[in-house]
């Protein structure tokens, strides 16, 4: 039985901010190659204006090729109604909304402040299709590199106000300032107000605690987690949003744990081939590539 839910968020979250982009037909080797892995969840783009992240512009095609990948669901990111408009014709299962909890991030980020972007999602949530699930990620959740501190009341409203209309909610640590002890507290604060509508962990591992994050946040109940292979990733609107937390690092943590993600790691190893392949001018991370699975390693399943 999956114990842990592990979104990979590499075709979106990674490629976005990456130096070169990715060939359309790569992408799908590379999605597909991730599904075979065992990972029940992929966010394969973003309907985002091509002319603001051209890495995004094939986002429709990867959608339809996705769809056809079986016990996979398929989630994209939308920024406002238009956006959430084209995935729906896409036939995207999941819509994620980023509303930043950070009014300098979220003016530069979507064209809007926190409060605008609750109600754009609230506009978008009424519009939903039948059977199409609705996911507000508060961004910048623990702090931003535009704004600095961002009050953790802040947080909980927006949460609050995301749960309102969205199926779940989800917390991300947008440009990796969060501590362990950070992840614990307003994780409690926000399960505390919405209760199971807080669902997933966004983490970056800008400055090397994305691990000790997921641990923090897992130990506070948290059981799906965001994340990218090779650690690509990063918001191109907010500077020095590198990293997401390692898919591959993330995978071995848990299963070393005793708690199952589904995923075969040998099979994610080779995906994580495909990718570094396809993206060769491309700084990638990884303590798992670097190291090996260690002898005697058994996954926990």
């Amino acid at each position: 039985m999956r114990q842990i839910h592990i979104r990979e968020v590499g075709p979106r979250d990674g490629l976005q901010n990456a130096r070169q982009q990715m060939p359309t037909d790569a992408k799908k080797s590379w999605v597909k190659a991730i599904a075979a892995a065992g990972v029940p969840e992929i966010e394969v783009g973003s309907f985002v204006p091509p002319k603001l992240i051209p890495a995004m512009a094939d986002t429709a095609e990867i959608v339809s090729f996705a769809l056809a990948i079986r016990d996979l669901q398929v989630v994209v990111l939308a920024p406002n109604l238009r956006g959430f408009e084209r995935a729906l014709a896409a036939g995207a299962h999941k819509v994620t909304f980023p509303v930043s909890a950070s009014r300098k991030h979220s003016e530069s980020n979507v064209r809007m402040t926190p409060e605008q972007m609750v109600e754009e999602v609230r506009r978008c949530a009424r519009h939903a299709h039948p059977g199409v699930l609705v996911e507000g990620a508060v961004s910048t959740a623990f702090g931003c590199t535009m704004q600095g501190d961002v009050p953790e009341d802040d947080v909980v409203r927006i949460a609050a106000a995301l749960a309102e209309s969205c199926d779940h909610v989800s917390l991300a640590d947008t440009v990796g300032y969060a501590n362990p002890a950070q992840i614990r507290r307003v994780f409690k604060k926000v399960k505390k107000e919405i209760g199971d509508k807080l669902r997933t962990a966004h983490l970056h591992n800008t400055r090397g605690l994305g691990l000790a994050n997921a641990l923090a946040a897992y130990e506070e109940g948290v059981r799906h987690f965001d994340s990218s292979m090779g650690g690509l990733g990063g918001c191109p609107f907010a500077p020095g949003a590198s990293g997401n937390v390692i898919t591959e690092d993330l995978v071995f943590m848990f299963e070393s744990m005793g708690a199952s993600t589904g995923i075969d790691l040998d099979k994610l190893m080779e995906a994580r081939k495909l990718m570094v392949a396809a993206l060769p001018e491309e700084p990638v991370y990884g303590h798992m590539a670097l190291a090996g699975v260690p002898k005697g390693f058994r996954a926990a399943a």
